[in-house]
C-alpha cells in the first residue's frame, strides 16, 4: 500500500528533513570541538616540608608520577616574610648533572654563584635558567642586603630533563631579567601572561632549552576567564601558587594544587574565582630510560656512578661560597 502526500503535507515533511540534515551535519563539528578539549587527568595536593627555614611545597614528583613531559621536579618555596636583621641562610654549594634547574623569583631577591664563574642577582619577576648538563657546582640564596632590610620571598624551582644526546655538553647559565620576558595582556589587562620560553600567541620567550616547550607565568584577577591551547602530544601541567579557579567548568582548583592534563586535546579553559598566580608548563616528552640519584639525572646507573666519581674528583669545578 502506498501513501500519497498532499502539497500541504509535503511542506512540513521537507522542513523536518532539512532540519534533521542540518543537525546531523553539525554533529561531527560539535564532536570535533569536544575532542580538542584537554581534560584534567589528575589533581595533586602538594606535600610540605622544610628546607632550612623555608617551607617547601612539592607536587612533583609524587606517588606514582616521576615526571610530566620533560618536567621532573617542582618545589614551591614560601611565601615567607623575612624580618629585618634576620640571620642569613642559603643553600650550600652542591652539584648537578644531566638536566636544567630553573628558578622563578616571584618575590624577593636571590643570589647565585657557580663553579663556572657565573654570578647572578635576581629580583622579583626574574628567571634563572641553568643548564647543568656535564656538571656544575652552584649555591644560591638571598643576598646579605635582603636580610638587613627584610622582605618577602617566594620562589619556584623546576627541574627540566634533557635528551641523552645533550646531557654531556658544556654547561650554560641564563640570567633572565623581568623586562626581557614578553607579557600578553587579556581582558583589558586583568590577565597577564608572561612567556618565559617557547612561542605563545605571537610572543617568544627568551629562555633557551634543548627540549621543545612552553612555560608561562600568569597573574589573573578575580572573575576573569581565559583559555590556553598547547600541543596535545606534550605533557602539560598547571600549578596554582595562590588563588582559586575552575578548569573546563568542572574542577575547582585551590592554591598549592597541581593539575596534570591528559593528551586528548589542546585547549583548556579557566575561570578565576579568586585572584590567582599560576605556572603553566608544557613540553615534549623525552622517551628515554631515566635514572635519578640526588642532584644527578642520567640514563643509566653506570652514568650516575660516573657523575658521583667526577664530582668528587673535582671535574665539575669547585665552589667554596
Amino acid at each position: 500500500m502506498s501513501i500519497k502526500l498532499s502539497k500541504q503535507t509535503k511542506v512540513p515533511v521537507i522542513i523536518f528533513a532539512i532540519t534533521v540534515m542540518v543537525i546531523m551535519a553539525w554533529r561531527p563539528v560539535l564532536k570535533s570541538k569536544d575532542m580538542k578539549r584537554r581534560n584534567v587527568e589528575r589533581i595533586i595536593q602538594s606535600e610540605s616540608f622544610y628546607m632550612g627555614k623555608i617551607n617547601i611545597k612539592q607536587p612533583l614528583p609524587t606517588k606514582g608520577i616521576d615526571k610530566v613531559g620533560p618536567f621532573l621536579l617542582l618545589h614551591h618555596g614560601g611565601p615567607k616574610e623575612i624580618k629585618a636583621g634576620s640571620k642569613k641562610f642559603r643553600i650550600d654549594p652542591h652539584p648537578h648533572r644531566g638536566f636544567e634547574p630553573v628558578t622563578f623569583i616571584f618575590d624577593g631577591l636571590m643570589e647565585h654563584h657557580d663553579s663556572k664563574g657565573n654570578h647572578g642577582l635576581l629580583d622579583s619577576g626574574d628567571v634563572q635558567w641553568m643548564t647543568a648538563v656535564s656538571g656544575i657546582v652552584h649555591s644560591e640564596g638571598p643576598p646579605e642586603t635582603f636580610f638587613k632590610e627584610g622582605g618577602r620571598i617566594e620562589i619556584i624551582q623546576l627541574w627540566v630533563n634533557l635528551p641523552k644526546i645533550n646531557k654531556m655538553t658544556d654547561p650554560n647559565y641564563q640570567d633572565i631579567k623581568k623586562e626581557f620576558i614578553p607579557v600578553l595582556e587579556e581582558a583589558e589587562g586583568t590577565i597577564k601572561i608572561s612567556v618565559v620560553t617557547g612561542d605563545y600567541k605571537g610572543k617568544k620567550g627568551p629562555a633557551i632549552s634543548f627540549t621543545p616547550m612552553t612555560i608561562l607565568t600568569v597573574i589573573a584577577e578575580e572573575h576573569t576567564e581565559t583559555s590556553f591551547s598547547l600541543p596535545s602530544s606534550w605533557g602539560t601541567l598547571l600549578y596554582l601558587l595562590d588563588g582559586s579557579l575552575i578548569v573546563n567548568d568542572k574542577q575547582t582548583i585551590e592554591k598549592e594544587q597541581m593539575i596534570i592534563f591528559d593528551q586528548t586535546g589542546e585547549t583548556f579553559d579557566l575561570k578565576i574565582t579568586k585572584k590567582s598566580k599560576l605556572l603553566i608548563l608544557s613540553g615534549e616528552p623525552i622517551n628515554e630510560p631515566m635514572v635519578s640519584h640526588g642532584p644527578f639525572v642520567m640514563n643509566s646507573v653506570e652514568e650516575i656512578n660516573q657523575a658521583i666519581e667526577d664530582y668528587h674528583a673535582g671535574k665539575m669545578g669547585v665552589l667554596t661560597k
